[in-house]
Parts: C-alpha cells; sequence; structure tokens
C-alpha cells in the first residue's frame, strides 16, 4: 500500500506535467515529441537513458491526456487544471487534505514559468446555473453532470 506522500509527490508530477507545454518538455528537447505532443520517435527507438528518461509510461499516459483535453477544448486555460485536480480527488479522498499544496504548487510552478498571469486573465465567460458546485479548486467551480466533470466555463 502506497503512502499519502508518495500519493502526494506522484499527483504533483501529473499536474506539472499536465501545465508544462509540449515545447518546455524534456522530450520535446531531446526530438522525441513536436510542440503538439505529436510523438516523432517510438519509444522502442530511444536510444541513450537522457532520451528513455524524458519519455516514459507517465510522460506517454500525460502527453496522450493532454492531447485529448486540448481537442475538448481543456489544454490550457486554469480551468482545465481546476478540472484535473478535481478528478484526482475524486479518484482518492484521501487527497483531499493536500488539496491547498496542490493548488498552491500548481499556481507557484505557473508564476514561476510566467504562465500564471495570461491564464488568469483570459477572456471566459461564467454559465448561469443554480447548481451546487461539486468542488472549486483553483477558485474555479467545478460541477458533476452524468459522472462527468466540467468548469463552470464550459457549456454542457
Amino acid at each position: 500500500m502506497a503512502s499519502p506522500l508518495i500519493d502526494l509527490l506522484i499527483t504533483y508530477r501529473v499536474v506539472k506535467l499536465l501545465v508544462t507545454p509540449f515545447e518546455k518538455q524534456e522530450a520535446f528537447a531531446k526530438g522525441i515529441i513536436d510542440k503538439n505532443g505529436k510523438v516523432l520517435k517510438k519509444a522502442s527507438q530511444l536510444k541513450t537513458q537522457a532520451e528513455k528518461d524524458s519519455y516514459t509510461i507517465l510522460h506517454r499516459f500525460i502527453f496522450n491526456l493532454k492531447r485529448i483535453l486540448g481537442k475538448v477544448g481543456l489544454g490550457g486555460s486554469i480551468a482545465s487544471f481546476g478540472v484535473a485536480l478535481a478528478l484526482l480527488l475524486k479518484e482518492n479522498k484521501d487527497m483531499e487534505k493536500y488539496k491547498s499544496l496542490i493548488e498552491s504548487t500548481v499556481i507557484q510552478y505557473l508564476k514561476d514559468t510566467n504562465r500564471y498571469e495570461q491564464m488568469i486573465n483570459e477572456v471566459r465567460v461564467i454559465k448561469e446555473t443554480n447548481e451546487k458546485p461539486y468542488m472549486t479548486c483553483f477558485g474555479i467551480d467545478i460541477y458533476e453532470k452524468d459522472g462527468r466533470l466540467y468548469s463552470e466555463y464550459e457549456k454542457v
């Protein structure tokens, strides 16, 4: 059984990889993926340990997830990270005690990479609703409908 600290570290890595653009990933610098996350070199073609370390199973999972989120309009906004965090917390209720730590870590990371202001200043329209939010992450209301989580900015 994994400890909560291990779970927190894994959660941090997942969220950090989600918020880091493809072109700032080591796999991009090594020519393994392009700026859209498309695979240029398969895992079986990687030769050096540095290449293998920059394109692990976790990286492949996150890169695929980022491409899917991008296709459904959840690619680069702070709301997408709110939904991602809500999904993580929904899957593991024990992680709720780390919610504030995860949020502050992601926000600090976005500030350190000069992307926080851009995300906060995105133009968006909040949909009117009388529904009670499932959760609030990064100051964004997250709702649940038919088992799917969505932000206050999405049309459902």
